[in-house]
């Protein structure tokens, strides 16, 4: 099948590789002319785990190719994928929906047979209802139409989630509409993947809430870590025992710095513009408890290092959204480091993947080739990103002990197993749990 991904940030381009991965021809557009001349000769500009080795082999083999054309996807591909941006708007009120209604007005009018236009933007409620109306007025054929396939992707494991995904969601209102669905997407099918198939306004809700819920989950964990500070109790067993619930369950319960605002803050937003009162003001309250966690982390890192971090220098593990990937837009354990740096400390930065896209936006920053170069002389060790080589060697500890001038590992993910840190003479702090010292 000949399909197009007008898009080719971290959503299309990861969708672009997999959809080469399942055999079809596919063309993805970009504006921005270096990002497309670099993915089109086979260079990622970020970090995601899988995406470079399938982008190398899918633009040597032809199958994937890259413009600025949008005209030239127009008359190449049947299927054409939205997966632009949408960042939140300027007043934090819900998300900019310029980008998807540029690329669906421009698109429409080129469009010279029928096809079908899928979006895969993470949007406000009603959004498809606006595209809906553009198409029916500016488009030059029958049969045009519009699904809306929300992507339910891991950032660090798009590729992976692209290729073998939890369930495949489109909301759609006609017979050629799911035939197009059915025909793009069946080698994943044939795997065994459900498709759910809905009509578009319960696809849009259907990916808000499922944000909602993650980060309910996630706020839940973290007043809960609140309660344990107060009384000494310990959230990761709290945490642990209560998820043996199969009603509940312990995925995604882990106490930390919050999630990225950006989903749950819009559909707060647009469910108080639709009138829902009671489900707006519980969706403020998970939201308000998610961020307040940068608070938390700063009160926690004070208490591990017995006072005030003017002056300080703090090692800075990890700035990158998640392990697997090199994206710091919304990034916890970035504004977490803004923070530090706005309290007087000095942050020096140690990400395996984020250190180009951290120096961009923070080049006052200092910064470290390896996470032993950044704990040397640090006066504590703060890791914010769950990478395995913090979490998972069991060396690092012994080898950073002498480093660094304090033995404080403050770890806000509450990721890492304290055993070989208390062994190496290190104190470990925690959200919701008690220092733990050796």
């Amino acid at each position: 099948m000949r399909v197009s991904v007008i898009g080719c940030g971290h959503l299309g381009a990861p969708h672009a590789v997999a959809m080469a991965e399942i055999g079809h021809e596919v063309i993805g557009v970009e504006s921005d002319p270096g990002r497309c001349e670099a993915l089109g000769n086979g260079i990622a500009p970020f970090f995601e785990e899988g995406f470079e080795d399938l982008l190398v082999r899918h633009t040597a083999s032809g199958r994937l190719r890259f413009t600025t054309d949008l005209r030239e996807a127009a008359d190449f591909a049947d299927l054409h994928f939205i997966a632009v941006g949408t960042p939140l708007r300027a007043d934090g009120h819900g998300y900019d929906m310029t980008q998807v209604i540029e690329a669906v007005r421009s698109l429409v009018p080129l469009l010279n047979r029928p096809a079908t236009i899928v979006g895969r933007s993470t949007v406000m409620v009603g959004t498809v209802e606006r595209l809906q109306k553009i198409i029916d007025a500016d488009a030059r054929v029958a049969n045009v139409e519009l699904v809306w396939n929300p992507e339910f992707l891991r950032e660090g494991h798009a590729v992976r989630d692209s290729l073998l995904p939890d369930r495949i969601v489109a909301g759609l209102t006609s017979r050629q509409a799911r035939e197009a669905v059915e025909e793009v997407y069946a080698p994943i099918l044939d795997h065994g993947v459900g498709l759910i198939l809905t009509d578009p306004p319960t696809a849009e809700v259907i990916k808000s809430a499922a944000n909602a819920f993650l980060t309910t989950k996630i706020s839940f964990i973290n007043a809960i870590a609140e309660v344990c500070e107060y009384v000494g109790a310990d959230v990761n067993m709290v945490a642990h025992a209560i998820g043996v619930d199969r009603r509940i369950g312990d995925g995604g319960m882990r106490p930390g710095i919050g999630a990225g605002p950006k989903d749950v803050t819009d559909f707060t937003h647009r469910v108080g513009e639709l009138g829902a009162r009671n489900a707006h003001g519980f969706l403020t309250a998970v939201d308000s408890i998610n961020a307040d966690r940068i608070p938390a982390a700063i009160r926690l890192i004070e208490r591990a290092h017995g006072g005030p971090i003017d002056g300080r220098t703090i090692a800075f593990l990890g700035t990158a959204f998640k392990a697997g990937t090199s994206d710091v837009r919304d990034s916890p354990a970035l504004r977490l480091a803004e923070r530090l740096a706005e309290r007087g400390a000095t942050p020096v930065i140690y990400d395996p993947e984020a250190i180009a896209a951290t120096r961009e936006l923070h080049p006052e920053f200092g910064y470290a080739d390896t996470a032993e170069q950044a704990i040397t002389d640090a006066d504590l060790v703060v890791l914010a990103t769950e990478w395995p080589e913090f979490t998972a060697d069991p060396e690092l500890p012994a080898t950073t002990a002498d480093l660094v001038r304090h033995r404080v590992l403050v770890d806000v993910r509450n990721t890492v197993e304290p055993g070989p840190w208390l062994a190496a003479g290190w104190e470990v702090w925690q959200l919701g749990r008690r220092p733990q010292r050796p």
